[in-house]
């Protein structure tokens, strides 16, 4: 698992390193001290996740996301903060961020990298408590609409909870590889891109 980490702190950035390449299984890439050295540094070595601060200098973590995915919308980033900013966390949600941690949860970062490596999308404890207050809500939204049938709304509940596939296929007695069908579909018939914009638009139209 290949990785860049871009933080403003040269202390922080150290000790991540540090800790990550512990793992003979991660390889730190490269640091980079703000946003637009993430966007530098990303495109230059296109890592498997960029784990990155957002409170930085110059260009923010949030900005930084937001020119890196509009160039790659594949790109995985994971912001860590010290901040458990409520308008944070939702731009990031928004722009597709597949990560969202406070920094002192030290012992959650490899874990959160090697999920959101794995395609799943991660956001601390903290932070799922709090996202159904966060987003507005709309009227109920009807599915039927865009041709979502019960199992896939079942779906989609899950996985605006925090589900993983294994265990969306574990609550529903369905297979991993029928759940990701299943997926896919949501993403084409809703126009979404992926996991987190699932579960944004879950929660505005609940």
């Amino acid at each position: 698992m290949k990785i860049v980490i871009v933080d403003d702190d040269c202390l922080v950035t150290e000790a991540l390193k540090t800790i990550l390449e512990v793992n003979e299984d991660v390889q730190v890439l490269a640091t980079g001290s703000d946003g637009r050295d993430a966007v530098c540094l990303y495109a230059e070595y296109k890592p498997d996740v960029l784990l990155m601060d957002i409170r930085m200098k110059n260009m923010n973590g949030l900005e930084a996301s937001a020119e890196i995915l509009k160039a790659d919308a594949k790109a995985n980033i994971l912001l860590l903060t010290t901040f458990l900013d409520d308008e944070y966390i939702v731009k990031a949600l928004r722009l597709g961020a597949k990560g969202y941690l406070l920094k002192q949860d030290y012992a959650s970062i490899l874990p959160a990298l090697r999920a959101v490596y794995s395609g799943q999308t991660v956001f601390g404890q903290e932070i799922v408590s709090k996202i159904p207050d966060l987003i507005q809500k709309k009227e109920n939204f009807d599915y039927s609409v865009c041709e979502i049938n019960e199992k896939e709304k079942e779906i989609i509940r899950l996985v605006a909870n925090g589900y993983s596939n294994k265990e969306i296929a574990a609550e529903m007695y369905l297979g991993e590889g029928t759940v990701r069908n299943y997926l896919s579909s949501i993403l084409d018939k809703l126009q979404l891109r992926d996991r987190t914009q699932v579960a944004v638009f879950y929660y505005k139209h609940r």
